[in-house]
């Protein structure tokens, strides 16, 4: 049982060193041979972009893994003990989708104009996850503002 708390310390820093890694070299000052005109100045592709992006994209799928995985197990083990309890961690969960759901439609599917790329990643579904993950951003952070401030308020108060 020892050997298993190990694990995750062991992936943490597995990930973070290939994390590490792939920053390194995105930041390396390497590119690939493109150059494009912007407002006058020489702008270069890094030639580990695409390397950062694929290491971004891996990190958000084991991410949303876990979670989904570690909620799943917190519901199950919960239900088993108090089902009222489990049930206000359904409606959390139930809720949190919901936003999710309704950032999501908020987003535009509209192209977005960068300047110097031409591929099709800035339009459609991968535009609208831009602006679903920024709508989502936005409102965790006006939210825990307001629980900040609100609790400041509320632990005023009660004194």
């Amino acid at each position: 049982m020892k050997d298993y708390k190990k694990i995750p310390r062991i992936v943490l820093w597995v990930l973070m060193g290939l994390g590490i890694i792939a920053s390194v070299m995105f930041f390396l000052p390497v590119y690939e041979g493109t150059t494009f005109m912007v407002a006058g100045d020489e702008l270069q592709v890094p030639l580990y972009t695409n390397l950062f992006l694929t290491w971004i994209y891996v990190l958000i799928f084991l991410v949303c893994a876990v979670t989904l995985v570690v909620v799943i197990w917190e519901f199950i083990k919960t239900a088993q003990v108090d089902m009222k309890r489990a049930m206000n961690q359904l409606c959390i969960v139930l809720g949190f989708v919901a936003l999710i759901v309704i950032c999501w439609l908020l987003g535009s599917p509209e192209k977005v104009q960068i300047i110097g790329y031409e591929g099709t990643d800035n339009m459609g579904n991968m535009a609208r996850l831009s602006d679903a993950c920024l709508y989502l951003t936005y409102i965790l952070t006006l939210g825990t503002l307001v629980t900040l401030v609100w609790g400041v308020i509320y632990t005023k108060t009660k004194k």
